[in-house]
């Protein structure tokens, strides 16, 4: 049984990089609410724009694809 995966060394780089993809992701967020003429959260939160959070997500899978594929190599 081969528990590589379990080393201190390993587990710490796997959680430096879910930090880092985390990190981006929220950076890219607040990037993109900065650019658009109105506030994303307040919209999706407070105004229920259901279209808003539809293409939020699709930005933060698509976003988070990209990091993922560049932690990966």
């Amino acid at each position: 049984m081969n528990l590589e995966w379990l080393k201190p060394a390993v587990v710490l780089g796997s959680v430096l990089y879910a930090v880092i993809g985390v990190v981006v992701l929220w950076a890219s967020f607040v990037i993109i609410d900065k650019l658009t003429p109105y506030k994303l959260w307040e919209e999706i939160v407070e105004h229920k724009n259901v279209a808003l959070g539809i293409v939020v997500a699709g930005m933060f899978i698509a976003i988070g694809q990209i990091v993922a594929a560049a932690i990966h190599g």
